[in-house]
């Protein structure tokens, strides 16, 4: 056998491997992707507890990343101001950004701790003294219900005779209740209170560890920006790694534009709010304050959650307070919807309003009011990566991006590759056999603008 035929059987063979291998790899794969959905799907309760406890353990991190992104802005603002300072006065330039980024890190928890002492200083105290006025007048409303209650009684014996059943079987029932089912769950009551503060405990130390890991990350944020685009540039071809680069960059925008948007618009409705109630001598007005400006953080549906107890509380003092309550709030509401909102917010996240209830409702529906309260910017981004896809795909096509485009189209002309619209086919026939029967150009006209009407 001479050289030639035994390069050819090699060409041969190896032109024969690669196929087989190329097929066993990828009948691997979807057997391995089989079996995980297969275990995911029969394992379910199992796989959710493992993620519950891992979302645990993870806690503290989460924790610090969410406090590093709020506290990042202050950073920055701070920042822009304190490394001209220090770099005039400081001979190295890199001990200069290092001084710049701790004061800064600082001067943003502290920032943070002010307004979390604030905020306790202004509702602590004020939630006491609804408490003890709660505490104080209930005895009084109680009389005087009872009062009223006694006087009906005795005016009307058939009811004083259904009142007095009725408490006996009541009285019966709660004998009962408190002897079969009260004093038997008495340990697991005050287990429950025991495992209660041992969470607040823990939630304490996470709170302290995630202030710790948020200094930790925004002391070095450049370094994890820098790691992160570097493994994306190593796992993704250039376009792509752009495109996921410039993807994060717009979440960024739409995210911080929102929240902190969100954050001073709910700022400003808490100030108003106080105000307002102030001067109109309502009740409980600085923690009714804090409630509709810390709901109203919630896109939506906060203010409507945050009215219901303010509203309650100022009821229990005043009723017809707290029906002028009701429609202040009905009030300040559209004025921010309507004004404070849109010049605030503008359009960070370029939904409609139909899409904006839609992700509260999904977002509050899996993750409770944090899902509530990202639940539209996360929407937003997803909302933002289809559309590019999608514009992208009609581009190749050559199909226009506007969708109003596509309203009246009927089908798509493969010839000319162009959407045909079934009221300027009927237009344009019309206007054809006007021309032909000789009608007039004025006629041509107030119809084109009948067509335009419709």
């Amino acid at each position: 056998m001479d050289e030639q035929e035994k390069k050819q059987i090699h060409e041969e063979n190896d032109w024969n491997i690669r196929p087989y291998l190329a097929i066993g790899l990828i009948s691997f794969l979807v057997i391995i992707g089989s079996i995980s959905f297969f275990f995911l799907i029969y394992r379910y309760h199992g796989f959710t507890r493992i993620l519950d406890k891992l979302l645990v353990i993870l806690q503290p991190i989460t924790i610090g990343l969410v406090l590093a992104y709020l506290m990042n802005p202050v950073v920055n603002y701070e920042e822009r101001f304190l490394l001209p300072f220090l770099r005039r006065r400081m001979k190295e330039q890199e001990k200069a950004d290092k001084v710049a980024r701790g004061l800064s890190v600082a001067g943003a928890l502290l920032f943070l701790l002010l307004v979390i002492g604030v905020l306790l200083q202004m509702v602590i105290p004020e939630l006491y003294k609804s408490i003890n006025g709660m505490i104080g007048t209930m005895p009084k409303q109680v009389n005087s219900f009872m009062d009223w209650l006694n006087d009906y009684v005795d005016n009307e014996s058939e009811v004083s005779g259904y009142l007095e059943i009725g408490l006996t079987k009541g009285t019966e029932y709660f004998e009962h209740w408190a002897r079969t089912e009260f004093l038997p769950q008495t340990k697991n009551i005050v287990a429950g209170l025991t495992t209660g503060v041992i969470g607040a405990v823990r939630i304490l130390f996470n709170v302290v560890i995630g202030i710790i890991i948020s200094i930790y990350v925004l002391m070095s944020k450049e370094i994890f920006i820098g790691q992160s685009k570097k493994v994306i540039y190593a796992l993704f071809s250039g376009d792509k790694a752009n495109a996921i680069i410039h993807t994060v960059h717009k979440s960024n925008e739409i995210f911080g534009g929102f929240i902190s948007g969100k954050i001073l618009d709910s700022l400003i409705i808490g100030i108003l709010c106080f105000i307002c109630l102030y001067f109109m001598n309502m009740p409980y007005s600085v923690l009714v304050s804090v409630i509709v400006g810390v709901t109203n953080v919630i896109p939506f549906f906060g203010p409507y959650l945050g009215a219901v107890p303010s509203t309650i509380l100022i009821m229990l003092a005043n009723p017809i307070q707290g029906l002028y309550f009701v429609i202040f709030i009905l009030v300040l509401q559209q004025i921010d919807g309507n004004i404070i909102g849109p010049k605030i917010l503008g359009d960070s996240t370029g939904l409609s309003s139909f899409w904006v209830v839609f992700a509260i409702l999904v977002g509050g529906g899996i993750f409770g009011i944090p899902g509530m309260i990202i639940g539209v910017p996360l929407f937003a981004v997803i909302f933002y990566i289809l559309r590019r896809a999608l514009n992208y795909t009609m581009r190749r096509k050559q199909l226009p991006l506007d969708s109003g485009n596509y309203i009246h189209a009927e089908r798509l002309d493969m010839e000319s590759n162009k959407l045909v619209n079934y009221q300027e086919e009927v237009y344009k026939a019309e206007t054809q056999a006007g021309e032909k029967s000789g009608r007039s150009l004025k006629w041509l006209k107030t119809r084109k603008k009948n067509q335009k009407k419709k």
